[in-house]
């Protein structure tokens, strides 16, 4: 991959200017070859492989960041879903391997870990019902395995048994994590057609289709986008705007894939992808609802902030399709209420509602992510957000997800603090109308047309 001397002096004005940088890079391990009927076994198997696979990473992660001057914010890894690999029926057996997949994590230096998955979209095994039985506690108890659970995709349809399930086990979490605004519900996502190769946390797991291992990389420049159109100006037509998105977007993917290539061969992996998705910090410029602001609306939430998002992630895409043809995971733009200092200004007036975020969601990545609701919200109206959600991801054949902390004891006007990069979030209103007859009913929501495509 060359470089001309003009890329390389725009994208160092990307770096200083708009806060260009590679938010994460992924180390993706295989731990099929772990699997053991004696948990302490399989906790040892699965460990001492974290450990030989990623030791090098974090080291070998600052090195190149250092020798191409971007900063790599994140180091993590993620692992095949464990439900595949605990082979035992026991909640205690996967707190077990938890727990030890923790502390390796803390061994070798990175933020978090992705694999406490079950896959239920069309039903659960025994195993699964352990892992699910054992996750407010594995959420409560450790500090960096994430978690994810497949409720829904296009193929299956929703399961609405699973969605039930999944409210109560968030509100078991936040319970368990009242201490810290419920924070274990931070690590715990909820999906319709989950991608199997995405480095992002909290739904990250590695699919069972990639290579042994490989870096996944999740190159961000929400500011970088958002400066470009700065500089545009505010006379230009939307087709210039989304002409401009395009081309930042294709300059951001070069250069987080010379990144991700260079760190594999660093560390002796394949590489695996490059998601383009546009992933918003708290801090000031590195905004997704800022990129919306400067494209002409007040604020995030107003009319034709569905318009102008389908258009930011369409524009994202194809700028990054044609630089890389190793783009994967997400690739879309991110609208984490907490991660987000413009998304939570437009909460806080109350231009952003929960059902104007849903709508978002239907044109971008990924869903109702890092939202704070009151603590009190029943499990049947939790439920029913989940499964909307997982409608918009069936429908639309797209990954759709819910990360939502109903969190203990705080009601609307109140606040809630996680710190570092998971941020700060105002508690949301609720609609008070009962969905808790359509809840307890129960079963699957067939698959749609969309499924038959055979």
């Amino acid at each position: 991959m060359k470089f001309t001397s003009e890329e390389i002096l725009e994208t160092i004005g990307m770096i200083a200017e708009g806060k260009l940088d590679i938010r994460t890079v992924t180390l993706g391990i295989s731990i099929l070859d772990c699997s053991d009927p004696d948990p302490a076994i399989c906790a040892r198997k699965v460990r001492e492989k974290i450990l030989s696979k990623g030791a090098d990473l974090s080291n070998k992660a600052d090195f190149v960041a250092d020798e191409y001057g971007l900063p790599i914010v994140n180091k993590r890894i993620s692992v095949t879903p464990i439900s595949l690999v605990v082979p035992v029926a026991s909640p205690s057996a996967f707190v077990e391997v938890a727990h030890a997949v923790d502390r390796a994590a803390a061994e070798i230096g990175v933020d978090f870990v992705g694999g406490y998955t079950a896959m239920i979209q069309k039903g659960e095994t025994s195993i699964d019902r352990a892992l699910i039985e054992a996750m407010p506690e594995v959420l409560a108890t450790t500090h960096r395995f994430c978690a994810s659970v497949i409720l829904a995709s296009t193929k299956a349809g929703i399961n609405m048994d699973g969605c039930y399930t999944m409210s109560k086990v968030m509100k078991e979490t936040a319970e368990r994590t009242a201490e810290n605004d419920g924070i274990g519900c931070a690590k715990l996502v909820l999906f319709a057609n989950p991608v199997e190769d995405n480095p992002f946390m909290a739904g990250g797991y590695y699919g069972v289709g990639e290579a042994e291992s490989s870096i996944l990389v999740g190159v961000s420049g929400p500011g970088a986008v958002r400066r470009a159109l700065e500089k545009l100006g505010p006379d230009a037509g939307l087709g210039e705007v989304a002409e401009t998105i395009k081309k930042t977007a294709f300059k951001i993917t070069r250069a987080g894939e010379l990144v991700g290539k260079k760190l594999a061969e660093q560390i002796g992996v394949a590489f695996g992808n490059l998601d383009l998705s546009l992933a918003p910090t708290s801090a000031e410029g590195d905004s997704v609802g800022q990129i919306l602001e400067t494209m002409g609306l007040a604020m995030p939430g107003a009319p034709g902030s569905t318009a102008a998002l389908m258009m930011l992630n369409d524009a994202v895409k194809k700028g990054g399709l044609f630089a890389s043809s190793s783009v994967g995971g997400l690739s879309g733009a991110f609208i984490p209420v907490s991660e987000d200092a413009s998304m939570i200004k437009a909460v806080k007036v109350g231009a952003i509602t929960l059902e104007k975020l849903e709508a978002m969601t239907s044109v971008c990545s990924v869903g109702l992510d890092m939202i704070a609701i009151p603590g009190d919200t029943s499990a049947e109206t939790l439920a029913a957000i989940i499964a909307d959600e997982m409608a918009i991801g069936c429908a639309n054949h797209k990954t759709t997800a819910v990360r939502i902390i109903p969190a203990p004891g705080k009601k609307v006007g109140d606040s809630v603090h996680f710190g570092g990069l998971l941020g700060n979030a105002p508690i949301m209103p609720v609609n008070q109308v009962s969905a808790e007859k359509f809840v307890k009913r129960g079963g699957r929501i067939p698959a749609p047309l969309q499924s038959l495509k055979n």
